[in-house]
């Protein structure tokens, strides 16, 4: 019997130097996103998909994210006394239980992979889900949650997938893709960062992974792939050529790059216009910018 995924990997050990100064002093992953941090959007996609156990690789002056998830009995005794309910209930899920949160150093920058393996002894012989909380999804159904019902029926290692022009295939892990079944395509392989013109497919590899305790071991071996780091999408090749399936999972919705400028903006304006308090004086506003913009050309 396959075991459900239960635990997953948080990797938030970058310094978020594109977003420099402000990740100087504040952790790139509680940078606010309308009013929620990136990482509360990945902890309730994760709760959603039913994940019990919240694993941390974070790295030197991240306490920030840590204080974050805990309890703050002054705060809620004055929200409390206020009568201000509705808040207390929000913050009631930016709570973890007493050993639900666990955190691990990765004391050097040695890529995504090795900050995986970090995390190997709280994962066991089980099963395990990776999150990049850089990549928030907009979906109906939250990303985790879909992967996880795909994953019951075909079992093996499964990555989040979608595609990308062939002219950004270089900025990502690319799946050669062995036989394509609508929603979910099997891998005969897997790229990291191909060459540009030399992508396999424009079927790239985003920020959410469902994988077996087999790919932890074969990150034990260390090996250096692109640009000198210990790469996840090595790894996960490697259980390929071993003879265990992988599967891209076609996801439904929206992935925005949350770790570039760029995607973090547009993040916040879409998520904004999906809120009903914000919509109509947002939509007000880009009216007026669009039309001062016309205006001056």
């Amino acid at each position: 019997m396959m075991r459900k995924v239960t635990k997953a990997i948080f990797p938030v050990a970058g310094l978020g130097t594109r977003f420099l100064p402000a990740t100087k002093s504040v952790p790139k992953e509680i940078m606010t996103l309308v009013d929620r941090p990136l990482v509360q959007y990945a902890i309730d996609e994760a709760r959603a998909a039913g994940i019990k156990e919240f694993i941390f690789v974070t790295s030197r002056g991240k306490s920030a994210l840590e204080d974050y998830f805990d309890h703050n009995p002054v705060l809620e005794q004055e929200l409390r006394k206020k009568g201000k309910t509705d808040l207390l209930d929000i913050l009631k899920t930016t709570n973890m239980d007493s050993g639900a949160i666990a955190y691990i150093r990765q004391h050097k920058a040695l890529g995504l992979g090795h900050a995986v393996w970090c995390a190997r002894r709280l994962i066991g012989n089980e099963p395990f889900a990776v999150m990049l909380p850089d990549d928030v999804i907009a979906a109906e159904k939250p990303c985790l949650q879909q992967m996880v019902e795909a994953y019951a029926e075909t079992g093996g290692n499964m990555v989040a997938a979608m595609e990308v022009p062939p002219e950004k295939a270089s900025a990502y892990g690319v799946l050669d893709v062995a036989d394509d079944m609508g929603s979910v395509v099997s891998a005969r392989g897997m790229v990291e960062k191909p060459e540009p013109g030399t992508a396999p497919s424009n079927l790239a590899v985003i920020g959410r992974y469902i994988l077996g305790p087999s790919v932890l071991r074969n990150l034990n071996k260390m090996k250096q792939g692109a640009g000198g780091e210990i790469q996840l999408t090595d790894a996960i090749a490697e259980d390929i050529e071993a003879g265990t399936p992988v599967y891209g999972y076609r996801f439904r919705g929206q992935r925005f790059d949350c770790g570039s400028k760029a995607g973090f903006l547009q993040a916040t304006v879409a998520f904004a216009l999906a809120r009903e308090d914000l919509r109509d004086d947002l939509n007000r506003y880009l009216g007026e910018v669009m039309q001062t913009s016309k205006a001056a050309e």
